[in-house]
Parts: C-alpha cells; structure tokens; sequence
C-alpha cells in the first residue's frame, strides 16, 4: 500500500465513480481499476460493491475511508514540515454569541500573537446537537458548547466554567423574587429560537404550563440590553454579557424561584480529530483564560 493508491481510493469513495477518479486524478480508468484491485488484494477485502454501473463502499471501504483521509493528511503535513513551508492554516471555531463578544476577544489576542499565519473562522453553534454534527461532520475543528450537559460519545470534551444564568430588567421595586407564573404576566426580551438557554428555560416554563404575555425575539444581545434598559420588558442572560449594566445601574437582576438545570461552557472536538499544533494551543489558551474568568467571577 502507498499513498497513491490511498490517495486514489480515498478520492473514488468521495466520488463514488471511478470515471470521475480518473478525471479528477489524470488517470486511465484501468490505472484506477487495478489500483483499487491491488489495494483489495493487499489487504484482503473488498473495499467497493459493484451494482451494474454504480459502485458503493462496503463496510470495510467506510473504515478504509476513515483512516486514509487520517493519513494522508499526515503525509501532507509532513511534506510541509520537511521543505519548510509556510502554510496558512485555517481554524474553524464555533461558539455561541456571547462567547464570541464577551470571551474570545483576549483568548483570540493570545493565539494570533502566537500564530499570526492561522486563518481563524467563526460559526454559530446555540446547542450541543448543532456542534456535535458540525464536529463529526469536519466543518468545525473545535466548539466552545454553551448549553446543559448532555452526552457525546463521539466527543472530547472539557469543562471550562459553568455560566450563571439571570433575569434582568430595568430598575424597579421589586416585591418577591420572580416565580414562573408570575412571568406569564411579563413581556419577554429573549434571543433567537435555537439558543440553548432560551431553550432551557422555554422547557421549564411550558412544563409549568406558562406562557409569557407576550414575548420578543431578538438575533442580538446588545439590542435585548437596549430594549430592556428602555423597560420594555425583561429578559434571561448569561450574567456575564450585563456584568457591566448591573455594576452601572442601568439593570437590575431579578431574583427568582424557577428552578434551573445548570449550564456549561466546554471546549470540545472530535475524538479522532488528528491534532495540529496550533490547535492544541487554542484549546491550552482557551483553558487558561477561562481559569481567569473563573477568578473573576470568585473575586
């Protein structure tokens, strides 16, 4: 086995056509045929079914497939070692808004400082579902999942802090704590359908049979602290995205009764992911500057 066979095969299994592989690669198709024969042979199974003019991984092929993108990715990363080129990386990050406005700025100063060549995307991830499907399926490299913790076989995962959730308004006398039947009676300010913690409390109102009296959806949190400041209703946040409207006094937290499952904040990426350097930094940067946030919210 070498790794132009592996190269082939890996490119047929996309393709699932043999003519396109030929295409794709400035092969014969009979060069790709024997390649594909030779490598079966080699390793004594078959790696495709042939189905008239259709070919389709066998449960084999699917494993091959896992291991040869593994591998040839090492044999490009290699090459590059080696001849010392420079290379931009690209990292792609997901994170809830919060994250991405409140705590990634300083972790991303670290890291670029580091890594000045590394391409850094962002994509919204508001649940542990939506990032562990963007995760397996390779679109993300890592997540920082802000939501109650759920589990994910296919994930590693490590817990950075857990967040402290809050009802705010604009300041006003307040005579008990906030229970659930009393939000019926209130306007709530709240993020977009999707959010993991506007689920969470959504879940545990309607378990409670309430409903607020009416309830505005904004895609951003800025525009929620706006609104509510100007007392058009209240609103429930992470505590660290109104930290400095409550220290101001331009909000107000609400105490309150309803009882709340947890959220966290973890990093997490796929068990198999290979590991490049400049991502295992991420996640080091990421981790100590959440140990200071921790600090922060102690102090």
């Amino acid at each position: 086995m070498d790794i132009k066979q592996l190269q082939t095969f890996f490119t047929a299994a996309e393709t699932l056509s043999f003519t396109q592989t030929a295409q794709l690669l400035d092969y014969a198709q009979s060069s790709i045929t024997a390649q594909i024969k030779t490598l079966e042979q080699e390793l004594g199974v078959q790696l495709f079914e042939r189905l008239g003019k259709r070919i389709i991984l066998t449960e084999e092929g699917k494993r091959l497939q896992h291991y040869a993108k593994k591998m040839l990715e090492l044999d490009r990363e290699m090459k590059k070692a080696i001849s010392n080129e420079q290379e931009q990386v690209l990292l792609k990050v997901g994170a809830q808004e919060s994250q991405c406005v409140y705590r990634l700025p300083s972790i991303l100063k670290q890291f670029q400082q580091a890594h000045p060549q590394v391409k850094i995307i962002f994509k919204p991830v508001h649940t542990t579902a939506i990032a562990k499907d963007l995760l397996q399926a390779g679109k993300l490299d890592i997540a920082l999942i802000t939501d109650t913790y759920q589990e994910t076989a296919m994930l590693k995962r490590e817990r950075l802090i857990q967040e402290q959730l809050v009802f705010v308004s604009a300041p006003k006398e307040i005579s008990q704590p906030l229970s659930a039947q009393q939000i019926s009676t209130e306007t709530m300010l709240l993020t977009e359908t999707g959010c993991s913690y506007r689920n969470h409390l959504e879940a545990q109102l309607q378990q409670e049979g309430v409903n607020p009296l009416q309830m505005i959806e904004f895609a951003s949190i800025e525009a929620i602290k706006q609104c509510v400041m100007a007392g058009l209703g209240i609103t429930f946040l992470p505590k660290m995205v109104v930290e400095k409207e409550l220290e101001s006094g331009q909000l107000m937290e609400v105490p309150s009764t309803i009882d709340l499952a947890p959220i966290y904040t973890d990093i997490a990426w796929h068990k198999d992911k290979h590991m490049h350097p400049c991502l295992e930094d991420f996640i080091a940067i990421a981790k100590h500057s959440y140990e200071a946030f921790k600090d922060e919210k102690r102090a």
